[in-house]
């Protein structure tokens, strides 16, 4: 058998922005995965479908498995010859007990590695606008555990060292104790006006920072309701907050939006709402499907030269395009002779990849502004190829064929409601763990809506913000019951976000 081997891997404070590449890795090939309670969400995504995940996490008032029975486990599956990421939060070595597993892997004879992680006490911190050191302003810093039984005969914690010798001090595990702690502070030298700030969830789309001086800092945590996890800091550098603040200031900061779109193109939503803030909870609702039949994008792909125009509707339709050439035989360049059209920027996009250009993009991007533009091209007599999904609105060909083109419509994909999404969005809506929702066309609209059922559609959405594209997504969603919140003029997903932006803002 071969040898077994440990990795103890820190995941960083909570943003999975911050989780490293070398951390990713061994995520991803690991046998077996012994995780904490603090992980960054969807970290367990990145583990390969096969892999054992076991759940250890702690609470401060009760552990689903003791250390001891922790470190027992690392070496039950070490010695089974099983690559092992013994996943936690934060950095393992910092108040992790990474020691300990690492000191009980070493008496077993069993090969470990350590790969490190963002402290809270340094992201957190980050996140939160107040840098741990800063120049003629603390020079040193100092972590240390909150967590300390306040029944104790003795502390473990040199108070009269910490109180004076450290500019910054960051307790971890310890907003239980904050009366304690800045009692005890104060009682052996510092200052009572010391600036000081505790920050709940640090790095996570639901922070929260409370600062205030020293004395005060217990009462204005408990009159704000903040809970663990918390880091508490003490220093000058806390009273940078208000000029350094840049997480939790953003536009959208701590809205969940609910992201519709396919998994292929959800993406590009979802990093543009995380830039502002968001987090962003991707649950498609559609998924594009391949035909059971190609026979009539076959027949016009055989005779393209001979159209006059070459239609796309969407992205998915560029990509079924290209797809269905290379299992011909085929590539781009058996699509010279027609001009082409897109029916706005996103379209035109995966054109332009291609190495095309888009000859047509509508002043609106919708199938009656893409139909006026064409006219006023000249349709009478041409040849108009339309590639686009097997089932869509008829405007478009309908108004081509009445201005006297020859119109010949090639279905080239479907989009059907995914399996799975039911479950997944009635679980995130009963939480209540989502503030906005977001459509990027009417499939998505219907799918949602079967997922939730129609006669309970619009009280499930009271009160969370109603996000679409464009109006025609917009009157499927009108007609299915609901109220919109955000539209944009610009019918784009920049649009969009722009629009949820300026929606929020006024909010506030």
């Amino acid at each position: 058998m071969a040898d077994g081997i440990v990795y103890l891997v820190g995941s960083g404070p909570g943003d999975p922005g911050l989780v490293t590449l070398r951390a990713r890795e061994i995520i991803g090939a690991a046998e077996v995965i012994v995780y904490d309670r603090l992980i960054p969400d969807g970290a367990l995504a990145w583990a390969r479908p096969d892999a054992e995940l076991i759940y250890v996490g702690k609470l401060p008032d009760r552990h689903t498995l003791k250390q001891e029975e922790i470190n027992q486990l690392l070496v039950q599956k070490a010695a089974e010859g099983k690559v092992v990421c013994r996943l936690k939060g934060g950095d393992p070595f910092v108040f992790g007990r990474g020691g300990e597993e690492a000191l009980a892997l070493v008496e077993a004879g069993l090969p470990f590695e350590v790969v490190p992680g963002v402290t809270a006490g340094i992201g957190g911190s980050a996140y939160a606008g107040i840098p741990v050191t800063h120049r003629a302003v603390a020079t040193s810093v100092a972590f240390v555990t909150g967590h300390e039984d306040p029944t104790k005969a003795e502390s473990g914690i040199h108070w009269a060292g910490l109180a004076t010798g450290t500019d910054t001090v960051v307790f971890y595990m310890g907003v239980g104790n904050l009366p304690l702690i800045a009692g005890r502070l104060i009682e052996h030298g510092r200052p009572a006006d010391t600036p000081a700030a505790v920050i709940e969830r640090g790095t996570r789309p639901e922070q929260r920072v409370v600062t205030a001086p020293l004395s005060e800092l217990a009462a204005r945590v408990e009159e704000a309701g903040l809970q663990a996890p918390a880091l508490i800091l003490v220093g000058e550098v806390a009273g940078l907050r208000e000029e350094l603040r840049w997480f939790d200031n953003r536009p959208l900061f701590g809205r969940r939006v609910l992201v519709t779109r396919t998994r292929e193109q959800a993406s590009s939503l979802s990093e543009s709402l995380r830039r502002l803030g968001a987090a962003p909870v991707e649950v498609p609702v559609i998924e594009v499907q391949g035909l059971d039949t190609y026979g009539a994008l076959d027949e016009a792909l055989a005779r393209v030269e001979a159209f006059d125009w070459l239609v796309f509707t969407s992205a998915n339709g560029v990509a079924a395009v290209m797809s269905r050439l290379r299992t011909l035989g085929r590539d781009v360049r058996d699509l010279k002779g027609p001009r082409i059209a897109a029916i706005g920027p996103g379209t035109a996009e995966p054109i332009e990849q291609l190495g095309m250009r888009a000859d047509l993009i509508p002043e609106r991007f919708i199938a009656e502004s893409l139909a006026e533009a064409l006219e006023a091209q000249g349709m009478a007599g041409r040849r108009v190829l339309i590639a686009r999904a097997e089932e869509a609105r008829e405007v478009l060909p309908e108004r081509l064929a009445e201005a006297g083109a020859e119109v010949t419509v090639a279905p080239c994909y479907r989009t059907a409601p995914r399996i799975g999404a039911r479950d997944e969005i009635r679980a995130l809506l009963s939480d209540g763990n989502v503030d906005v929702v977001t459509f990027a066309s009417s499939s998505a609209v219907e799918a949602f809506a079967a997922c939730v059922g129609d006669e309970d559609l619009a009280e499930t959405l009271a009160g969370v913000t109603i996000a679409c594209i464009g109006p025609v997504t917009a009157q499927t969603a009108v007609a299915r019951g609901l109220s919109i919140d955000v539209m944009p003029e610009e019918h784009t997903i920049q649009g969009l976000v722009d629009e949820l932006v300026r929606h929020c803002q006024d909010a506030r």
